[in-house]
């Protein structure tokens, strides 16, 4: 919704905004575009009546404001409508899509379209290396995460139904937000909607590898497919049109091929399959919009990563102390598989925080313990939301692993597990009480 705010206001409209808590770093972005931010959610900050209200969809019926919009007859839409309707219309849109992976992916192909200089928008669910910014208007192509969690409480599709793109990324897909979607099924036909917006002389990049996906496209599709995936060594000829070869095993060099040859050799800072798996993807969409491939590959040599993505923090008597947003269990094993591969060895000790709705369900605690298997210690820190025993998970592993009700108990506990070059991971899509930067500080 901030970064909706941002593309408003350099829309040219006057634009105030109202959160239940406003707080840097989107505070201090929109307020230096001239945007009034007001805590809570007062009526009064609907006066005098503003042309249009936009509502995010973590917003409900009994809102106070939500309640004086409806009863004062106010117009209203939802961010992804006043997206698609008034800013997204005139431009052409790429759209990045999948379970795992968007803001990173979003923020690869946002770099590489600036780094061919086409001067793209964007609208990035994070916070990239690359810009100072989480949404930028532009003057080209306009890049933007499509969340297929629902829009408002008044309209429950998916928000990527919105936007309409002539190409999309189709990253992966795999059962999640079950506070909105009863199963895997319902979030695929989603996506089927995603594709029937999509034209015909558009392009649809997809991961040729996910099962779920290629069910999706058996479901229809009128837009020429893009395939990508990994390079397997093999006499036949491969059916996809991008491949990614592992030069080393943590990923951090790369060869990508298209067509079955060799575009270029990608050297960079960034870890683990699944992030070749999005540059890959990012490359294929980005050549779709008239960007050469060798200038493809060559900007995400340049690629600074996305806060919370595996962001190393700093480091304390040896520690390494990164912070990740991973909340599912495969992208918690793809990080730690992938930070595996770079430490060899070394400790890996993993703190996580099981926050989403469907974790805190415990629709995942099943694949939680072999997702976590890597590691050599794992603190796993709950709540009065958390649905179910974590002792579920921790007795699965074979290495120290506790739960805890408490952040200073879970962070002494790390201390004592932790040593000598070691690696500890905090895991979560939340605030997760600022564990991570109390070790960093030696709280």
């Amino acid at each position: 919704m901030g970064g909706i705010a941002a593309l408003a206001r350099h829309a040219g409209h006057v634009v105030t905004g109202s959160d239940q808590n406003v707080y840097p770093p989107m505070s201090t972005q929109l307020e230096a575009l001239g945007i009034q931010l007001q805590s809570g959610y007062d009526p009064q900050h609907l006066q005098p009546h503003p042309d249009l209200v936009v509502i995010g969809n973590a917003l409900s019926r009994g809102n106070a404001a939500v309640e004086y919009v409806l009863n004062q007859q106010l117009p209203y839409c939802s961010g992804p409508r006043w997206l698609g309707e008034h800013f997204l219309k005139q431009r052409q849109t790429l759209a990045v899509a999948g379970t795992h992976g968007k803001t990173t992916t979003t923020a690869m192909l946002a770099w590489i379209l600036e780094s061919a200089g086409m001067d793209p928008g964007f609208l990035i669910g994070g916070v990239a290396g690359n810009f100072p910014v989480s949404a930028r208007a532009g003057s080209g192509p306009f890049v933007i995460e499509a969340d297929e969690y629902d829009t408002a409480f008044f309209d429950k599709r998916a928000k990527f139904v919105h936007y309409h793109p002539q190409i999309a990324i189709l990253n992966n897909l795999e059962f999640d937000h079950a506070d909105i979607y009863p199963n895997l099924n319902a979030i695929q036909t989603q996506f089927h909607h995603l594709l029937r917006t999509i034209p015909g002389n558009g392009r649809l990049v997809i991961n040729a590898a996910d099962d779920a996906l290629m069910e999706v496209l058996a479901k229809g599709c009128w837009t020429p497919t893009i395939k990508f995936g990994l390079h397997v060594q093999s006499d036949s000829t491969s059916e996809l049109d991008w491949e990614i070869k592992l030069l080393k095993a943590d990923a951090t060099e790369l060869l990508i091929l298209r067509a079955g040859h060799q575009v270029g050799q990608l050297n960079w800072q960034m870890t683990g399959t699944h992030n070749a798996m999005n540059a890959l993807a990012a490359c294929a969409a980005a050549v779709s919009a008239g960007v050469e491939p060798i200038k493809a590959v060559q900007a995400l040599a340049d690629f600074k990563g996305v806060k919370r993505r595996m962001e190393l923090l700093g480091e304390r008597q040896g520690v390494q102390i990164y912070d990740d947003f991973a909340h599912h269990p495969t992208a918690i094993r793809m990080t730690l598989n992938g930070l595996r591969r770079q430490i060899g060895n070394a400790l890996m000790l993993v703190a996580l925080e099981p926050r989403s709705n469907t974790m805190q369900a415990g629709h995942h605690r099943e694949q939680l313990g072999p997702a976590l298997a890597l590691a050599d210690a794992v603190a796993i820190k709950t709540g009065p939301d958390v649905q179910w025993d974590p002792q579920e998970v921790t007795s699965q592993l074979k290495v120290p692993a506790r739960s805890f009700t408490s952040t200073a108990n879970m962070l002494a506990w790390l201390r004592k597990q932790a040593g000598g070059n070691s690696h500890l991971v905090f895991m979560s899509n939340g605030g997760f009480d600022n564990a991570p930067q109390k070790f960093l500080r030696g709280e």
